[in-house]
């Protein structure tokens, strides 16, 4: 798309417009944003948006005269004052625009909050993300929330920035003609060769270890119900290339850069896998030696010849699979035919064998689950596979999923509160079970799955492989353990030292007395902080003696064995449900067939 004609904003004298681009939080259940000293993730949006600008500024996208300022808020991990960038903005010329950027549902009703004050002073505001995109993708009209922003005079952006779709907002804004609607759904723009995403130093070291972002694929062919990437990105994926990623591994690399998170749903399923791959192999046999990644994967990649060997020598030590579920049933239920638990156990213990930490999201609440059968499933994983960390959901009808649609069809009851949306809280009813049982289910997996007997059978696997890193292994065990035991949010929310400001709690709750919000906050750090290093403890030992165990080299279990011929038997991965009996038995069959394939030839 080419860009704007600028030839209005021409003008003999300098002028400055500043595009603030803000990635907000949303509140914990007590009305306050959710902000960290140190957060976990980086924002790649932000990112990618920042690159974007980036971009335009050097091309003078609102013309030779005019100064493109950017900057840019994580509000994870950094407080955001309007006050001081309406200040600030006011003091060099008045004009900029305010974009609240990956805007997630969870993160809606903050960016409408951070959007008020902005709004008040005469600024410009735009938001984008998924709960926008999705909505617009799924629903035959925009659903309330979205309606009452637009009414507050917010304009809304759907689909992708890239393409020359940021130059049309800034140059709309800088001539005050910003539309209420931007929709670029139908129009999904390719990556290659698009600006890279980069952020500052600054805002990298504001997270755990100094993390970077890069996503070298957008899309994905499968049809999860309840995934909203499928209907956001769309079905067909687009993809970077070699020399973007390589682009992109210098610019942090020279910024003391050099963890990696690949934020694509599923990096298996890009096709130029192997040449990424290999770039990421010259670079670390040459000027990046230090660079490590994490990416995520579906459950079949172990059957790309050489996947996980190049993802090993490529740097990848932490890999997150969307393993979701246990019984087939369920699977089948959610449209994700593509997992196959016969495949669970053989891709685990490869991903093992290379030293990778593996991290499994799970969900809870399917149609056929009970109480008894989410607790029975999790001690089947504790037992029989080797896997690192479990990152249990409640399953959710995300805006922009099928299963959202199907619900606001149906108008089954689904909670009003989009805050809410974060996949650690119910939103809607069980079939089976009451509501206090789905949610007492959901609290006691994390307790089972992180219990001090089963930290230790996790570090026993990996300190008894030549590849693993029991240390670093710990840490992460404790991260999730931690953050979803004391701190009330989803680890993947969490950080290093929650901070909470008295006067930015929730358009509409009451504003608390720093008598009473002080001293509590005070408390709760205190006895956060002594509950973490008794934790700590506890686990420190249980390390030190897994280290020091004469058996070490020599400990096995059902998980980490080697495969028996007899297993689909025996393990109760594959008795316990009638789905899991029927896996094996197409297992069976296809091994069968495939026999005699081979005979035949």
């Amino acid at each position: 798309m080419p860009s704007p004609n600028n030839a209005d904003l021409q003008s003999t004298d300098r002028r400055i417009f500043h595009l603030v681009m803000i990635k907000p939080t949303h509140y914990d259940d007590s009305g306050y944003p959710i902000q960290w000293f140190r957060s976990a993730i980086p924002s790649n949006t932000l990112a990618c948006l920042n690159g974007l600008a980036e971009e335009a500024s050097a091309r003078n996208v609102l013309g030779a005269n005019t100064e493109l300022r950017l900057h840019t808020y994580d509000e994870t991990n950094r407080r955001i004052r309007p006050d001081k960038i309406i200040r600030e903005i006011r003091n060099s010329g008045g004009k900029g625009l305010i974009a609240l950027v990956g805007v997630q549902s969870n993160q809606f009703p903050r960016a409408v909050d951070l959007a008020r004050s902005f709004l008040d002073a005469g600024l410009p505001v735009s938001i984008g993300g998924f709960h926008v995109s999705g909505c617009m993708a799924m629903l035959p009209e925009l659903p309330q929330d979205i309606r009452d922003a637009m009414n507050l005079g917010i304009s809304v952006f759907a689909g992708e920035a890239e393409d020359g779709r940021l130059d049309e907002v800034l140059f709309d804004a800088a001539n005050g003609t910003l539309k209420p609607i931007y929709n670029h759904m139908n129009d999904l723009p390719d990556l290659k060769d698009a600006a890279i995403p980069i952020l500052p130093q600054k805002h990298l070291t504001r997270t755990a270890g100094s993390l970077s972002s890069v996503d070298l694929g957008r899309g994905c062919p499968y049809q999860c119900s309840f995934c909203t990437i499928i209907n956001v990105q769309g079905r067909k994926s687009r993809f970077r290339s070699p020399d973007d990623l390589e682009r992109t591994i210098r610019e942090n690399y020279a910024q003391n850069i050099n963890r990696f998170f690949i934020t694509d749903d599923n990096f298996a399923r890009n096709r130029d896998w192997e040449p990424l791959l290999d770039r990421l192999i010259e670079l670390r046999k040459g000027d990046c030696p230090k660079i490590g990644f994490t990416i995520q994967v579906d459950t079949l990649c172990h059957k790309i010849p050489n996947f996980i060997e190049k993802c090993a020598e490529a740097g990848v030590r932490r890999v997150f699979i969307g393993l979701e579920n246990i019984n087939p049933d369920n699977l089948i239920a959610a449209k994700k035919r593509q997992n196959k638990i016969t495949d669970y156990r053989e891709m685990l213990q490869k991903w093992r064998e290379y030293g990778a930490i593996t991290a499994a999201g799970y969900i809870i609440g399917f149609d056929g689950d009970t109480r008894e059968s989410i607790l029975r499933d999790i001690e089947i994983i504790k037992r029989e596979l080797p896997l690192d960390i479990l990152e249990l959901f409640f399953l959710t009808p995300l805006p922009g999923s099928e299963d959202h649609k199907k619900m606001w069809e149906k108008k089954v009851w689904m909670d009003q509160d989009m805050n809410k949306y974060d996949l650690n809280h119910r939103v809607t009813h069980h079939v089976r079970m009451s509501d206090d049982e789905w949610e007492e289910a959901y609290r006691a997996a994390w307790e089972s799955f992180y219990s001090p007997e089963h930290i230790r059978t996790v570090l026993k696997r990996t300190a008894a492989s030549r590849k693993g890193r029991p240390s670093t292994t710990l840490t992460t065990l404790l991260w999730f353990k931690l953050v979803s035991a004391y701190e009330g949010v989803h680890p993947l929310e969490g950080g290093a030292f929650r901070l909470k400001y008295r006067r930015d709690r929730r358009h509409g709750l009451k504003r608390e007395n720093p008598l009473v919000f002080y001293p509590r906050y005070f408390g709760e750090t205190v006895s956060k902080a002594l509950s973490y290093l008794r934790t700590w403890r506890e686990c420190k030992k249980i390390l030190d003696g897994v280290l020091a165990d004469p058996d070490r080299w020599t400990y096995t279990d059902t998980a980490i064995a080697a495969p028996e011929t007899d297993e689909y038997e025996s393990l109760d991965l594959y008795k316990e449900t009638a789905g899991g009996q029927q896996a094996v038995a197409r297992k069976h069959q296809g091994d069968a067939i495939r026999e005699q394939v081979r005979a035949a030839e």
